[in-house]
């Protein structure tokens, strides 16, 4: 047998209790000194070390920790900082580290996008002529910490430099190579010190190479690695691949590092790919066997199993999640009201690093020293798979009877035609994306509620309350659509799963999106079934306030799968489906009641699409005809909206204008206006808006930069199809910066729109 140890690969970083987003916004709000903050956070960052050395874990990720986002850390380290901030070299300061994330009011902050296909979401590091240069060796400096304060040799954790430069803007793809020789010194000097330092192994993350790149550029990968070898030549890299199968894996594999690091959750490919071709004898192989990405309990006799026949192949063996933790709760622990049998088949954080002990327990010692935990894994699982909770069989029944005709519309053309008769709206029409600030009175009033302090009675009469505020808010703003605030939602995938049959909801299970801002994500585990009516109370109510239109507000069935833990028994197209057919009944209710503006949105579709291209057709056919199986029986006046945020466009825009939706918004403000290059090369014969300030940012907007967003915008797009709305969701933003803001969105439509009808009188 050869030796085998464990790993992990990144750990939640938000804290059992979300004390470290709690310290974060304290901060940024002035109730924490900067001395504060970096002593709670050091005091979180130990905490997490000092969990995984307790759980037997040989080989802890240090540096994977963060105060914002990991990239955002790289490039603060190389001092990849925009002019815009004013920066003058040396270590970036917390200020301008913020900035740079979250934007002041003088400065725009670096654009926010999708981490391959997840939920987070990283800072886009921008170059734009920059020179790096090493600012500090934050690995070592995080290295060093866990040596002194816990006596942990920990495994440096760094984003390898083909990612971060493939994910990183602001230089031309025939620049690449350049950039990489500017950027590949900076590592071998951070390689250097930590072989100096006595470090062993480091992880260098390269997920990119999973993804569908230019063979000709594994080239330049090799190249890279050779000098990064050069620099250190005793210390040991892992190369780390996970979320999908190496694109190349030869080429990958002979790379001149001591281990790689494969997926084995999501790379089901990595198993043909290593029966072809092997794995060289002289690297340890990194097994990423234990999905570090849902939060179902692994079937450990089959990953025993897998890790048996795994070490025949190289010199040694790390067992270890299949990707970073951060995108898991952290422990299934405080779940107290979960259904038993359900709660028995989760894994958190903490549970999956329970497993990858156990499995490397059962290599280093054996079957007989592990069969009871191994057949107990089972068992959770199997008992959850038979019970009634998983299956509904009318629901399987009508999404085996789902019809071609059902997903159908009267063509565009036609119907808008009469949608523009229906709601004789202004040119530029101005509407919001849907939620309205959420303050901390809302958010008590909502705990209230889930205490039972307040009756539903009393809790409703106060969201009707927030909803004739904001109404009456919206008219003095003058937006021409107006929507009720969704105050009743405290997320927009829960509250749909709430009140659908087959989701169920953690108290804890709390993961990090982008920055603070954590989410819930719901359990979907069984069959998905409509109950009753779930938005057509608040959304009457705010209709019957005014005489502008009010739109319903829904999330599609995209979204609500990959912003759930989606249970892993059936094909993912069946289940969106069914959730499909419940927001279906929903629309039809919505419509009965007068809701003729509905919008269901999708941010999350571009995020689900598979790394590889091939997979792409397969993913959209069922995801662009499980959106329009939710959408397609209303009445030809009766307009649907939808909202996606950023995403490269470009890539998918057949797929969008397939979904059929009256009207898009797109977020765009953070990427500059990029998108609107697009429609250059793109034609977009539908309703869409482009969003023109950048909701993520406490700045407030002008005037006048709005209106070169919205002139640049029809500039390629027909200006009777364009609407103008901000980028996303205000719930994050207080009242005083929403006002304004919006009042700023406003005087710039009015102001395009007169200017454009004078340029364009006979």
């Amino acid at each position: 047998m050869k030796w085998v140890k464990s790993s992990n690969l990144g750990y939640p970083r938000i804290g059992e209790q979300r004390e470290w987003k709690k310290a974060l916004e304290s901060y940024w709000a002035g109730d924490l000194t900067q001395e504060s903050l970096m002593k709670q956070l050091k005091t979180i960052r130990l905490n997490n070390l000092k969990k995984q050395a307790d759980k037997g874990i040989d080989w802890i990720p240090v540096g994977d920790f963060t105060l914002y986002d990991s990239m955002l850390d790289t490039a603060a380290m190389f001092g990849l900082v925009p002019r815009r901030f004013g920066y003058d070299g040396g270590p970036v300061s917390v200020n301008t580290y913020f900035e740079m994330a979250r934007g002041s009011q003088d400065r725009v902050a670096c654009e926010m996008t999708k981490w391959f296909n997840t939920n987070y979401h990283y800072i886009v590091p921008e170059w734009e002529g920059l020179k790096p240069q090493l600012t500090e060796n934050r690995p070592l400096r995080e290295y060093r910490e866990a040596k002194a304060e816990l006596g942990i040799e920990g495994k440096p954790v760094l984003i390898g430099p083909y990612t971060f430069l493939k994910l990183s803007k602001g230089y031309e793809q025939k620049d690449f190579s350049q950039y990489l020789e500017i950027l590949v010194p900076l590592y071998k000097q951070v390689l250097a010190e930590l072989e100096r330092e006595g470090v062993e192994w480091v992880q260098m993350d390269e997920p990119i190479l999973v993804t569908s790149f230019p063979k000709e550029e594994m080239k330049i990968v090799v190249e890279v690695y050779q000098e990064l070898r050069q620099a250190a030549p005793s210390l040991k890299l892992m190369l780390q691949t996970y979320f999908d199968s190496i694109e190349y894996y030869p080429e990958t594999v002979e790379l001149p590092v001591q281990g790689i690091g494969l997926d084995f959750a999501a790379g089901k490919k990595n198993f043909d790919l290593i029966k072809s071709h092997g794995f060289p004898d002289d690297k340890v192989l990194g097994a990423g066997i234990v999905d570090g990405r849902n939060i179902w309990h692994s079937r450990l006799s089959e990953k025993a199993e897998i890790l048996e026949w795994l070490t025949s192949f190289g010199s040694g063996v790390f067992v270890q999640p299949s990707c970073s933790l951060i995108h898991v709760p952290v422990t299934v622990t405080a779940e107290t009201e979960l259904d038993p049998l359900l709660k028995k088949a989760l894994s958190f954080a903490d549970e999956k690093l329970d497993e990858v002990e156990i499995l490397t327990q059962h290599l280093r010692e054996g079957r007989e020293k592990t069969v009871d935990r191994l057949k107990e894994s089972n068992k959770r699982l199997d008992d959850l798979d038979q019970s009634d909770l998983r299956h509904q069989p009318q629901v399987r029944e009508a999404v085996k009877d789902v019809k071609p005709q059902d997903t159908v519309r009267t063509p565009f053309e036609l119907r808008w035609e009469k949608q523009q008769k229906r709601w004789n709206l202004p040119l530029f029409p101005t509407t919001t994306i849907g939620s309205l600030p959420q303050t901390k009175e809302v958010r008590r009033a909502r705990l209230k509620r889930r205490k039972k302090e307040w009756s539903e009675e009393r809790y409703n009469k106060f969201v009707q309350e927030k909803i004739v505020e904001w109404i009456r808010l919206q008219e003095e703003v003058g937006l021409d659509v107006l929507v009720h605030g969704e105050f009743e939602r405290s997320d927009m995938v829960e509250y749909f799963g709430e009140r659908l049959e087959g989701f169920a909801f953690t108290r804890n299970g709390w993961v990090q999106s982008y920055g603070s801002r954590c989410t819930r994500p719901p359990i979907l585990y069984g069959d998905v079934r409509f109950v009753e009516p779930m938005t057509v109370r608040e959304s009457s109510y705010a209709q019957s306030l005014t005489d502008k239109p009010v739109k319903g507000m829904l999330t599609g069935p995209s979204t609500i799968l990959n912003w759930s833990f989606v249970r892993d028994d059936i094909p993912r197209r069946d289940v969106a489906f069914q959730v499909a057919l419940a927001l279906r009944e929903e629309v039809q209710h919505l419509e009965s009641a007068g809701i003729e503006m509905i919008q269901v949105d999708e941010p999350a579709l571009r995020e689900g699409l598979p790394l590889k291209k091939e997979a792409w057709s397969d993913f959209l056919a069922w995801s662009v005809e499980a959106f329009r199986l939710a959408t397609s029986s209303v009445k030809d006046t009766t307009q649907i909206h939808t909202h996606m945020c950023y995403c490269e466009f470009s890539e998918i825009i057949d797929s969008i204008r397939d979904l059929d939706a009256d009207v898009i918004s797109i977020e765009t403000s953070r990427s500059h206006g990029e998108l609107i290059e697009v429609f250059e090369k793109h034609t977009y014969d539908h309703g869409i808006g482009l969003g023109v300030y950048d909701i993520h940012s406490p700045r407030i907007p002008q005037v006048e930069e709005m209106e070169k967003i919205i002139n640049q915008a029809i500039g390629v797009l027909d200006p009777s199809l364009f609407w103008i709305n901000p980028d996303c969701g205000l719930k994050t933003r207080r009242r005083e910066e929403v006002i304004p803001a919006l009042k700023n969105m406003v005087k710039a439509a009015v102001g395009v729109r007169d200017r454009y009808r004078l340029s364009n009188q006979p």
